[in-house]
């Protein structure tokens, strides 16, 4: 298992060589931004799905489709809006400025969780619907081909995508960094040519349009009606899936290499800018070709077919391949980041201990395994289909958006009033020069002043405050941060609106459960500390104990055990036997003689041929005849030379141990015997 484990995850890597495990912003890029960048290839479709059910309503208008622009542009806006409110927690908080911190250092304890618990509920699902939706491009090609039957196995591709990107990301931060730049820059660059190919050839022949003939296909759970202002909402929430991915940065500011906040909020303002141009140009592209939501093909695939002809047909493919590998390589934002906030969860005992230790390849191993396995029973479930999973996602990052942006709206006006009392207490320059002359921290010598930094009770200087306020932007940070807590506040209560009934109500109330569960893990580590602290504890003192050997006959693993259990209490031993057969009990008693090394034998009755339970209660019945002797259970176990050659013999060693570890002054200790073949 050892050589397996080396095999896949590679050898392990010192702690010291951590920091050099951090990312480039241009590596950094790839890692952090793959699921906000790759969402530009679902999130139109997902506003075109909406849409058309008014486009059947309506005897298949096609001026409904055109309604795809001003809410792609109003996402565009919202997108810029959340964009530079993370900028300033990027610079607030340079140690990581994840949803959870930032809530829970300015609004509290129960927000912070509450952040949390949306978070990784909505990195389960980014891993799905990124997975689901590149699948759906990898089958999109193959459509009308002999190839076509490999869409009904999206489900099995599904998982063993999800598979190879847990392994990835298992072999540590800078291989999957290594991994993942290729193809993101590859779908950047062949996404944005495309885009202008697209525009540049509508232009040069605008009759051009997608056939008519299509299987359409909406949104689920909805069904044919008017184009009212409640669907252009709803159209408009499906659409926010274009936002998920924006927090990964500022949560994954320790992985970016020094100076770590100018980098993220540099790789943050390229990520805003392109993923801005892409999903408006993509809804551009399917309004201007008459794009219409197909039941087995993406939308990028459309028009791709329809734009690349002739001696550019490669092309489509290479857009294809490209569009499947960064969506299913965006799963990676997630596998970075949730094993993080788990890691901090653990830290502060909201989850267990384990997702806060990591690997041997400096990864929080156990928070990727984790997601891998919630992540493929989503996939499962909802069958490979993204339009399935689309009413869950998003609800849980925008309900950690708001609370993120309205603690840094509270860590802002913090910092005004903390200045504010800085001015109320500031003091003259001639005062500090009394100070220190009072203080006599004149120096001997030169009989100059100490720097005033080297006189911690002394205020500061009237000038020094006014530079402090000078170069602090609190009063325009507190703005930005304020619109955009208002603005995702408005969007998550129209994504709860529009999309309760659809399957958001799942993760509204999976939201609170998890928080509940963080509470009573919390709540049993604090317990449990205050159980095993040293303060009131007397002085170490002896202690007498009896120490009881069960036996299941006379062999050399039973002999040696008797000798250790003589070893630590030698007039205080019982060798315990219980009697399943008369005959056998008789054999054990002629050679208990000689080889029983004068330790007193116990042979309990079992009426009913358990083993367990006479041992038990004989157990029992000395702790009540000694209450204040600790008891000593020393179990004899012979171990086979082969792991496979254990299945040849029972267990009930390992089910004795288990099964006595919840008995309470009593200790159980194992004597292996080793056998040689």
């Amino acid at each position: 298992m050892a050589s397996l484990k080396r095999l896949l995850l590679g050898s392990p890597i010192r702690t010291a060589r951590l920091a050099h495990e951090r990312l480039t912003k241009k590596t950094a890029l790839a890692v952090f931004s793959s699921d906000a960048l790759s969402s530009t290839a679902y999130a139109t479709e997902e506003i075109l799905l909406v849409l058309a059910a008014a486009f059947v309503a309506q005897k298949y208008d096609v001026t409904v489709f055109s309604r795809v622009i001003p809410v792609s542009i109003g996402i565009a806006t919202l997108l810029i809006i959340v964009a530079i409110s993370y900028r300033q927690t990027i610079h607030a908080y340079p140690s990581g400025g994840g949803s959870y911190i930032v809530a829970k250092d300015n609004l509290g304890t129960m927000p912070g969780l509450i952040a949390a618990a949306s978070l990784l509920v909505d990195y389960i699902l980014t891993v799905s619907v990124s997975i689901a939706a590149g699948v759906a491009a990898i089958t999109s090609t193959f459509v009308g081909t002999r190839w076509a039957w490999i869409d009904e196995h999206r489900v099995g591709i599904g998982l063993f995508f999800i598979a190879f990107i847990a392994l990835a990301n298992l072999r540590g931060v800078r291989e999957s960094g290594a991994l993942f730049a290729g193809p993101t820059y590859a779908f950047i660059v062949s996404f944005i040519f495309m885009i202008g190919y697209g525009l540049v050839r509508y232009y040069l022949s605008p009759h051009i349009a997608a056939p008519n003939d299509i299987e359409l296909k909406i949104a689920e759970g909805y069904h044919p009606q008017p184009l009212t202002w409640f669907l252009l909402l709803a159209a408009f929430s499906n659409g926010c899936a274009a936002l998920t991915g924006i927090e990964a940065i500022s949560n994954g500011i320790p992985a970016f290499k020094q100076p770590e906040s100018d980098n993220a909020a540099k790789t943050l303002t390229v990520m805003a800018a392109l993923l801005a141009t892409m999903f408006i140009g993509t809804s551009v592209m399917a309004y201007l070709y008459k794009i219409h939501p197909h039941e087995h093909e993406t939308v990028i695939s459309q028009f791709g077919r329809i734009i690349f002809t002739g001696y550019m047909s490669w092309f489509y493919y290479l857009v294809q391949i490209t569009t499947a590998a960064i969506l299913v390589l965006a799963a990676n934002t997630s596998f970075a980041d949730f094993p993080r906030l788990s890691s901090l969860l653990a830290r502060d005992r909201f989850l267990p201990r384990q997702f806060a230790t990591r690997g041997d390849r400096l990864v929080f191993s156990n928070g990727i395994i984790l997601l891998a396995v919630f992540s493929g029973i989503l996939v499962w479930a909802f069958g490979g289909e993204t339009s399935r999973l689309i009413p869950l996602y998003a609800v849980g990052v925008f309900l950690s958006f708001t609370l993120s942006q309205s603690g840094m709206v509270v860590h802002w006006w913090k910092e005004g009033k903390a200045l504010q009392q800085m001015r109320r207490e500031a003091v003259t320059e001639k005062d500090i020069a009394i100070t220190r002359n009072q203080s006599g921290l004149e120096d001997n010598v030169t009989g100059k002043l100490e720097p005033l930094r080297l006189i911690p009770s002394t205020p500061l200087t009237i000038a020094e405050v006014e530079r402090l306020e000078k170069s602090s932007h609190w009063r325009k940070s507190l703005v930005i941060n304020g619109i955009g807590a208002l603005a995702t506040c408005i969007v998550l209560i129209v994504f709860i609106a529009t999309k309760f009934i659809h399957g958001a109500w799942v993760v509204v109330a999976l939201v609170p459960v998890l928080v509940l569960m963080f509470l009573k893990i919390h709540r049993h580590y604090v317990e449990v500390a205050r159980q095993l602290s040293t303060e009131g504890l007397a002085p170490l003192q002896p202690f007498d104990h009896e120490v009881i050997v069960p036996i299941s006959g006379i062999h050399r693993g039973v002999i040696a055990a008797l000798q250790y259990a003589k070893s630590i209490a030698p007039h205080h031993v019982t060798a315990v036997y219980v009697n399943l057969d008369d005959e056998q009990t008789r054999r054990l008693r002629e050679k208990w003689d000689q080889w029983g090394s004068g330790v007193n034998l116990v042979i309990v009755a079992s009426p009913y041929r358990s083993l367990a339970r006479p041992l038990f209660n004989y157990v029992d019945r000395v702790r009540r005849g000694s209450p204040n002797v600790l008891i000593t259970i020393v179990l004899p176990e012979f171990v086979p030379a082969k792991w496979w050659q254990n299945l040849l013999h029972n267990q009930n060693t390992l089910f004795l141990k288990g099964a006595l570890l919840f008995k309470k002054g009593v200790v159980v200790t194992n004597v292996p015997y080793h056998l040689e073949h």
